[in-house]
């Protein structure tokens, strides 16, 4: 390692005095002129980590749904997953590092993770649309350079693409060729192949309106459309060319009883809707997506007849009513893991088929690799015609996810594939179950860490009493629950409170943030109702 050279470039990326910042779930993310130092830190990390797992690591210039005058950057481990947990911990030090120990965190790092220094070290870098990516990820670039990296530079992708790009280069192009008309090709295909199947449901089941956000989404939709079959009419809406990324995104385009998606800003999250001849506002959201995928999976996992076991995991914030439909009427088994899409993943790993979404509509489905394997081999070999096409199916299902990530794209395939196949509209969709009506507050409080959760964050273990105080109201009201937990990024405790009525599960969310607010040390006037 060139001492004098890390010297000399890391004095062009100058730390502002007294900036922490902490690697997170979603990276890191703050104003974009305080990221400066941050992105070329993270350029060394990529290749530190890059050496250490003899891969190629993924650098992602993006603050997904944040304003677009913030910024952000998170790092991609080999398989497309999110950086591991040990590793998040070495960003968080090399972040903060003043300019003089920057050497020395680099070289303990090297200790600590068995960094050979001498193996090549490979980064993939891409960035979304925001005013600030382009400069930034100049500053990703230098840092890589001065640790001697290889880097190739997509430029604008959508962050589920990047992470795609990561995992086919990490298996040899199993996954898929690296490359955006790879992408494209690859899930275009699958797609075809799946709505040939579908009962002809005329036209009008091809009208789809997105609105992406001002953000990326609207243009690598663009890029994709020469590869959608014709039957698809998609029209975006904010799509970056007249307002500001995230900024006031409105559903004013929607008329009653189209169907109509979303995309955030860097393209991982998706959710529908629709008015209803009353014009009435439905929101289909990640829970009533993974149920859609998962009634979908099940039938074709029936047809082909093999033991393989499939799940679905959400959080604590999933509604009442789907965790209860699934496991009731689909009997499907569900589980239950902390907030944040890497205990999500985690989980969805340990089965055959492992579905899961957030229900701000971040999520996917994981195929383990023996159930690809026996799903590949029965779509080629089985005899029974009936069990050889939902084999079939089942394959191009496999192809059109993105197993990496939550991909808005991908997901917004199958499920256009789904509804097409299954002759559903999207109101028989949303009428599958109803939502249990639910209030989500927030508490400040003087230090969050005085709650502490188990059981996936459902139960309150800290501040003593608190716990009790909740199980005493939610008793009052019928169908009832609620929890608390502190928020990830700021000094407040989040409520989330579900009842039979609105105003039931208003007036429960009201109660327990009063709970908090004496019991958990709350800041300034109490919660007023």
């Amino acid at each position: 390692m060139d001492s004098e050279a890390l010297k000399k470039y890391s004095a062009l990326h100058p730390k502002p005095a007294g900036l922490t910042l902490q690697y997170g779930t979603a990276g890191f993310r703050t104003k974009a002129e305080q990221l400066d130092h941050i992105m070329f830190r993270m350029g060394l990390l990529a290749v530190l980590r890059s050496k250490a797992v003899v891969s190629t690591i993924g650098i992602m210039v993006t603050a997904s749904h944040n304003p677009e005058e913030d910024n952000g950057v998170k790092l991609v481990d080999p398989l497309g997953e999110m950086l591991h947990p040990s590793w998040e911990e070495y960003a968080t030090q090399l972040a903060n590092a003043e300019e003089r120990e920057l050497q020395k965190i680099v070289t303990e790092i090297c200790q600590k993770a068995a960094v050979n220094q001498h193996k090549d070290a490979s980064v993939f870098i891409g960035r979304d649309t925001r005013p600030s990516s382009e400069k930034l990820s100049q500053s990703v670039i230098d840092g890589i350079s001065v640790l001697g990296g290889q880097y190739h530079d997509y430029g604008l992708v959508t962050t589920p693409q990047l992470h795609y790009m990561v995992c086919c280069r990490n298996t040899q192009g199993q996954y898929g060729k690296a490359t955006l008309e790879g992408y494209y090709e690859k899930l275009s295909k699958a797609f075809m192949e799946l709505i040939k199947q579908s009962p002809s449901s005329g036209e009008s089941q091809r009208h789809l309106k997105i609105d992406c956000a001002n953000g990326i989404g609207a243009l690598k939709l663009s890029e994709m459309e020469p590869y959608f079959p014709k039957e698809v009419l998609i029209h975006l809406y904010n799509d970056g060319t007249k307002e500001k990324l995230n900024h006031l995104c409105g559903a004013d385009f929607v008329k009653p009883n189209e169907r109509c998606c979303s995309f955030d800003g860097d393209a991982d999250r998706i959710v529908y809707y629709y008015k209803d001849a009353t014009g009435h506002f439905h929101l289909i959201d990640g829970d009533k997506i993974a149920t859609l995928i998962s009634i979908f999976l099940k039938d074709l996992l029936a047809k082909v007849g093999q033991t393989l076991k499939m799940a679905v995991v959400q959080t604590a914030y999933a509604n009442g009513s789907s965790t209860r439909y699934l496991e009731e009427t689909l009997k499907v088994p569900v589980h239950c893991v902390k907030t944040g899409v890497k205990h999500l993943h985690h989980k969805a790993q340990e089965f055959d088929v492992g579905v899961y979404f957030e229900a701000n509509g971040h999520g996917t489905v994981l195929f383990s690799k023996a159930a690809e394997t026996k799903i590949r081999q029965l779509a080629k070999e089985e005899k029974d015609d009936e069990k050889r096409e939902a084999a079939k199916v089942l394959e191009n299902v496999i192809d059109l996810i993105n197993q990496t990530v939550g991909d808005a794209v991908s997901d917004m395939l199958v499920i256009e594939a789904i509804l097409a196949l299954k002759g559903l509209t999207v109101q028989q969709w949303d009428a599958v179950y109803t939502d249990l009506p639910n209030r989500l507050l927030k508490v400040q409080v003087a230090d969050r860490r005085v709650i502490d959760t188990t059981d996936a964050e459902r139960r309150a273990v800290t501040p003593p009493g608190l716990q009790e105080k909740i199980d005493a109201l939610v008793k009052k009201y019928k169908l009832s629950r609620a929890f608390v937990r502190p928020s990830g990024t700021e000094d407040v405790v989040r409520i989330y409170a579900e009842a039979d009525t609105q105003e039931n599960a208003d007036a429960l969310a009201h109660e327990v943030s009063l709970a908090v607010y004496h019991l958990a040390g709350g800041k300034g006037a109490p919660p007023q109702p």
